[in-house]
């Protein structure tokens, strides 16, 4: 059996190899993307279709099952026997991908029992790893190009920063999605404002918003619209391994994967000294 060491070392390759072949697309001028609506009206490109096999091809070897936004799923009674599988979002952020802003990531979480104790974001645009994993904590590169790969965890880390990040002094800060700042998550903004007075807001797109939360450079993360468990589960990994904390917003309990129902409910991550009001 693979260590947890090497399972994040190949989380971390297929990431960056998937990253590679979104990039090969994103900056095709000629490529139209090959567009396509899905049942739920979300949009898949070429680059989700080619980043899922790139992924699905690396973890192979691991054994492990797939749970991939963009693969067929396996049915419920099969899935709950699964002890761990990887929960994969080949291109988190196809809106972003589209609109050409560079706000898109791909996300690969181990899952075990329930809990995703393992996760990698890369973000093929900016060239950004982030990872994290219980005993290691969690760790930020910069300039990690499509074309590199690394030997051990241990290589990972020595080359990371690890989070969160030192700063300087700032506001409370709330980072909040780029399509879905709806009425709920504005009241619970006007709600931190009230106990925090000023509060300072940044705006990311996929799965970029735990990070920022993981990094430390917000300290709140309110969701209160619709998400999947790929969306979250590699950055609720890396928060938690930065000492963060990623709670349903109903009842503050740790959200779980590999649920019947993929869906996620409303949530909150925050960092532990961050204190939000429901909506």
């Amino acid at each position: 059996m693979e260590t947890k060491g090497q399972l994040l070392t190949a989380a971390a390759n297929a990431a960056i190899a998937a990253g590679g072949e979104i990039m090969e697309v994103y900056t095709d001028p000629a490529q139209d993307f090959g567009i396509e609506l899905k049942a739920d009206n979300s949009p898949l490109t070429q680059a989700d279709r080619r980043a899922d096999a790139t992924i699905a091809a690396a973890l192979k070897p691991t054994g492990i099952s797939i749970l991939s936004e963009e693969s067929a799923h396996a049915p419920y009674p099969e899935r709950s026997s699964w002890q761990r599988l990887w929960i994969v979002d080949p291109l988190d952020g196809t809106k972003e991908f589209i609109k050409k802003n560079g706000d898109f990531t791909v996300n690969i979480a181990l899952a075990e029992g329930g809990r995703p104790t393992m996760g990698v974001i890369y973000v093929p645009a900016t060239r950004e790893l982030y990872w994290g994993a219980p005993g290691m904590g969690a760790g930020k590169l910069t300039a990690v190009g499509t074309e590199a790969r690394f030997a051990s965890a241990s290589e990972l880390a020595a080359k990371s920063a690890m989070l969160p990040l030192a700063g300087g002094p700032r506001p409370f800060t709330v980072v909040a999605s780029r399509s879905h700042l709806n009425a709920e998550t504005q009241a619970c903004i006007d709600g931190l404002c009230a106990e925090h007075g000023h509060v300072a807001t940044l705006s990311r797109g996929s799965s970029l918003k735990l990070c920022m939360v993981a990094e430390g450079k917000a300290d709140v993360y309110p969701r209160f619209a619709p998400t999947m468990e790929w969306d979250t589960a590699a950055g609720h990994a890396i928060a938690v391994a930065a000492g963060c904390e990623v709670v349903s917003a109903d009842n503050g309990q740790p959200l779980r994967y590999n649920k019947p129902d993929l869906h996620n409910p409303w949530f909150i991550v925050r960092r532990p000294a961050a204190s939000t009001p429901k909506p």
